[in-house]
Formats: C-alpha cells, sequence, structure tokens
C-alpha cells in the first residue's frame, strides 16, 4: 500500500478537521481512485456537489496516476460573484 498525502483548503479542511490528511491506497491509484478513498473515509464529500483534486498544482483528470513525491490538494468547489 501507498501512503498519499493531500492538501486541504476551505470546507475540505472542515471536513477532515486537518490541514492535511493521508490516505493507504494500492500502488499507482489513478485520481478516481484517491476521490473513492477520500469519499469512504470523509463521507461528507459525497454531499458536495463537486470537489477537485489538484496534482503538482495543476488541476489533475480522473484517469492521473498518483505517483510518490506528488503534491496533492483537495479543491473544494468555489463560489462569488
Amino acid at each position: 500500500m501507498e501512503t498519499i498525502t493531500l492538501l486541504c483548503f476551505g470546507i475540505a479542511r472542515d471536513i477532515t478537521g486537518a490541514a492535511t490528511v493521508s490516505l493507504h491506497l494500492r500502488p499507482r491509484p489513478t485520481v478516481t481512485d484517491l476521490r473513492q478513498k477520500l469519499i469512504e473515509e470523509y463521507p461528507a464529500f459525497g454531499e458536495l456537489v463537486s470537489f477537485a483534486i489538484a496534482r503538482n498544482e495543476e488541476y489533475a483528470s480522473e484517469e492521473e496516476i498518483v505517483e510518490n513525491g506528488d503534491v496533492l490538494a483537495i479543491i473544494p468547489p468555489v463560489s462569488g460573484g
């Protein structure tokens, strides 16, 4: 298993209760695997309209492979006007 650490901002920080969270995933997980594990560990993520995952400071597509050393962040929905 790999340990993946994510940075949490906004409501993601409220949901997790921390600025960072670590998840244990199979080797070479995809962003989809990461998203599913987040919802499993923190069901409130499943209630959000949407949230994105950033990988190395860019929005990640669902099929991207997460590599050791990647900087990952949960990007919560943004509203404004």
